[in-house]
């Protein structure tokens, strides 16, 4: 992904003059070339070095998440996320006018949109599916509580009351077998 986003914009600067649009799907998709020294959507104009050392933190960052992750989602969320950050990182570090100061190129414009590269839409895509994998943990997590709060009222009728009949169960098997219950077996003072 980092790679593809790196030779589209080589491409773009290459083919495109700055000011032209190439309609590639009419007026719908265009490519328009753009360099950016801010971040999202162009917000922190200028910025550039201080975004360049936290999209470092920030990939650290992620490969430690992705090191302890195991949820194919979230996998692919991080990873698209990762070669996002990569992908305009790398412009940064050594596009004009210089290391950490490079501008990002951005090319591809839909209508209403700010113009954005492949390296936006891994970042868009890979949060988009961390989202996704959030909202399906939640839904599990619920549904596992939910078959858990279901069981203990079908067990006793009463929510909660299997761990008073656990408790009464262990008292009443100790008194049958002849086993101290937890409260003899207890130090005297």
């Amino acid at each position: 992904m980092v790679a593809v986003d790196q030779i589209t914009k080589s491409i773009a600067v290459a083919q495109l003059d700055r000011g032209d649009s190439v309609e590639v799907i009419g007026s719908f998709l265009t490519f328009d070339l753009t360099t950016n020294s801010g971040g999202s959507f162009s917000m922190f104009q200028g910025s550039t070095p201080i975004l360049a050392v936290l999209a470092i933190g920030a990939t650290g960052y992620l490969i430690h998440l992705l090191r302890s992750t195991e949820d194919r989602l979230s996998v692919a969320g991080l990873t698209l996320l990762l070669c996002g950050a990569l992908g305009n990182l790398g412009d940064r570090i050594f596009r004009a006018p210089g290391i950490l100061r490079g501008e990002v190129v951005d090319f591809i414009r839909l209508p209403n949109w700010p113009t954005f590269n492949v390296a936006d839409m891994a970042v868009t895509f890979g949060s988009i599916a961390l989202i996704a994998s959030l909202l399906f943990e939640g839904r599990a997590a619920a549904r596992a509580n939910a078959d858990a709060a279901a069981l203990d009222v079908s067990l006793t009728g009463e929510p909660g009351a299997d761990r008073c009949v656990d408790l009464q169960t262990d008292a009443e098997a100790a008194a049958n077998d002849g086993s101290p219950t937890s409260d003899e077996s207890a130090p005297q003072r």
